[in-house]
């Protein structure tokens, strides 16, 4: 499993440093299935963790934890980590978190530990085409950490080739190594989230769409999507032709989060907290960047199952859950082809 927040189950607070005190270490992180907080960015379970339930897994073990027995998945994420290397942002003026482990960071923990699990590269090989291989959500930090330093969507959209390309050469690493199926996930319609709606408010009602997100930041998110997809089409094209037996699955990780406010009714949500933060303080959306979930005073709601979002950037344990219905059926039927 390789990408940033959505995916990490605890590298965050392994790493050391500043990293280690990530506010996903306190609570309420974790208080839904832990009662602790885990390092996952979630109240309780992620995506990733439904997933693995789903194809009768355990929970995947973080490649930082040197205890953990990794005979049944191993996971390299690490919250707010990027697609492109570091080295790309500061000629744009755009500073990364320490914390920042981009793919190719992670790409080399994958082949640092298949050397210390397999015996050749041939038992690699039989191993992975036993694997399945997440390849992210990645590259929502890139576009994330450009926005939040002023960048225009116009200069932004510049990056996105750049994104799709580190994230399908990730793919072919992998399928070099000899993974035959990859799950290559969709971006998020940030337009919905509320760090995004609430520093890009805008006066122009126009601006919203019929749910309050925002048109433009949504557009952008799908001009990524797109971009991704054609890529992903010529790719599979060529390894189809080298290996019939080859599944790429494109995860719609945009329509999974979407579907949820949709069935917001049916499923339990509070229709009047749909796009607020149950962690957070302030504003419309009850979401402050200076006064963020977890730091002291910052309240929490009584009944997280209500909310959509936990704290203003990520989903509640419910909203995972949802999303990941989702994507599995679609998920497993494509996969059955290989195994």
């Amino acid at each position: 499993m390789f990408g940033d927040l959505i995916s990490d189950t605890g590298n965050i607070i392994l790493k050391g440093g500043l990293a280690s005190v990530s506010l996903s270490s306190r609570l309420p992180y974790g208080m839904t299935s832990f009662h602790r907080p885990t390092g996952r960015c979630s109240n309780g379970l992620l995506m990733i963790d439904f997933i693995s339930r789903a194809l009768n897994l355990p929970l995947l073990n973080l490649y930082l934890k040197r205890t953990g027995v990794f005979n049944r998945g191993v996971d390299f994420a690490v919250a707010e980590s990027t697609a492109l290397d570091t080295s790309f942002f500061p000629a744009r003026n755009i500073p990364v978190p320490i914390s920042n482990t981009p793919l190719s960071a992670q790409m080399q923990w994958f082949k640092d530990h298949l050397k210390s699990v397999c015996r050749s590269p041939s038992d690699c090989a039989a191993r992975l085409q036993r694997s399945l291989i997440m390849m992210g959500e990645i590259g929502g930090n890139d576009y994330k950490h450009a926005f939040f330093n002023v960048k225009s969507i116009q200069e932004v959209r510049t990056y996105v080739p750049h994104v799709v390309s580190a994230t399908i050469n990730g793919v072919k690493e992998v399928v070099g190594l000899g993974a035959v199926c990859v799950v290559l996930p969709r971006n998020l319609p940030i337009g919905c989230i509320p760090i995004y709606l609430t520093c890009f408010a805008n006066r122009d009602p126009e601006a919203y769409d019929l749910m309050g997100c925002l048109r433009e930041v949504n557009e952008f998110a799908r001009y990524h999507n797109n971009y991704l997809q054609r890529a992903l089409h010529s790719l599979r094209q060529k390894l189809k032709r080298d290996n019939p037996n080859m599944v790429v699955v494109y995860a719609d990780y945009y329509g999974a989060l979407e579907s949820v406010p949709a069935r917001a009714l049916f499923l339990g949500f509070d229709r009047g907290s749909l796009l607020k933060s149950c962690c957070g303080i302030g504003g419309i959306y009850n979401y402050d960047g200076r006064r963020m979930c977890g730091t002291p005073g910052v309240p929490v709601c009584r009944e997280p199952e209500k909310y959509i979002h936990l704290d203003g950037i990520h989903m509640t344990h419910k909203t995972y859950r949802h999303m990941s219905e989702f994507l599995i059926g679609d998920m497993l039927s494509k996969m059955q082809r290989v195994w």
